[in-house]
């Protein structure tokens, strides 16, 4: 089967791992163990037994995760602007919490390249983020941290969400929420080139997008955080939607008070689906990395399917 022609039946999606809280990251390790964001606490550590623990004590929302090699887990706290670098055992440090002497805002996701450098995405400058849902501005930036220290390599962003590197590292794209499209960025020496609209320009009405992440053929995945949906974009810039569970009356009328800057959070929850609520990441796992986890921001649960595609490796993984 193409992948373009793969979809999925709102059925067959599995429901795993009860009792989370605003799992909005994932993250998979070879063994079985999944890390999600949480914001009781740091993150939960599900091990391949289904047992879980919290593990950390961060204020906040901790959101996007990563992890480096020796197993650290980067946590961007969109709640309180700083990012995080956290063991295993839940002993963590601030490494970034202000920028050009400036605080970094909603910090959202961290990256980690081949070369061990982090990529940071801030959705915008306000707290907290609602703001810039609410009333959407171009303050969205892209932070890179490498051995010369941190500094802004990508700025104007209408709220920058997950940042993904394709295969060869020659892009780095970013889920621009309420841009409605995702933008990439040819990948320098010292930074980033000009930015680019990859795939359709718009998703559609209400199509904002949130989580990316590519598999191994080079396609890239995407959640739509309102439309409850997954779709994937294929390297020639074909898109298609997977599966989604739209309320159209909610989505129609949140994106009215968008165009007014005047969304409210009882519009926008308005839009959870009787099925799915809120997708925003997904992340691949499993031994040949073809089972799919859905992480969300109003589910107390995962949601989990099997990809016809492996995912592409992460940082950790190799």
């Amino acid at each position: 089967m193409s992948i373009k022609d793969f979809t999925l039946d709102l059925s067959k999606l599995a429901f795993v791992y009860s009792g989370l809280s605003r799992a909005e990251s994932i993250i998979a390790e070879k063994n079985g163990t999944l890390w999600t964001s949480d914001n009781r606490g740091g993150v939960t550590r599900i091990d391949p037994d289904g047992s879980m623990r919290t593990v950390g004590a961060i204020e906040g929302d901790t959101n996007g995760l990563a992890m480096d090699q020796e197993g650290n887990i980067y946590i961007a706290n969109i709640g309180n602007g700083k990012i995080y670098k956290m063991d295993q055992q839940g002993n963590h440090v601030v490494i970034l919490d202000e920028i050009d002497g400036q605080p970094l805002g909603a910090a959202n996701y961290v990256f980690i390249d081949s070369k061990d450098r982090l990529w940071v995405s801030v959705s915008t400058r306000a707290l907290p983020w609602f703001i810039a849902a609410a009333a959407p501005r171009p303050d969205g930036y892209i932070i890179l941290i490498d051995d010369k220290g941190p500094r802004i390599v990508a700025d104007g962003i209408y709220f920058t969400n997950e940042v993904r590197m394709d295969a060869d590292e020659k892009y780095l794209y970013a889920a621009e929420t309420m841009g409605n499209r995702v933008l990439r960025y040819p990948v320098l020496e010292d930074g980033l080139g000009e930015a680019e609209v990859f795939g359709p320009e718009t998703f559609g009405l209400g199509g904002y997008p949130d989580g990316i992440t590519f598999d191994a053929e080079g396609n890239l995945w995407v959640t739509h955080i309102i439309r409850n949906g997954l779709g994937v974009i294929t390297p020639d810039g074909d898109y298609h939607v997977v599966f989604e569970d739209v309320r159209q009356d909610a989505v129609a009328n949140a994106v009215s008070l968008v165009e007014q800057n005047a969304l409210t959070p009882e519009a926008m929850y308005a839009c959870v689906g009787p099925t799915l609520q809120f997708p925003a990441s997904i992340t691949f796992a499993g031994p040949d990395l073809k089972t799919a986890y859905l992480g969300s921001l109003a589910m107390p649960h995962l949601v989990k399917f099997q990809s016809p595609v492996a995912g592409l490796p992460m940082r950790h993984w190799k």
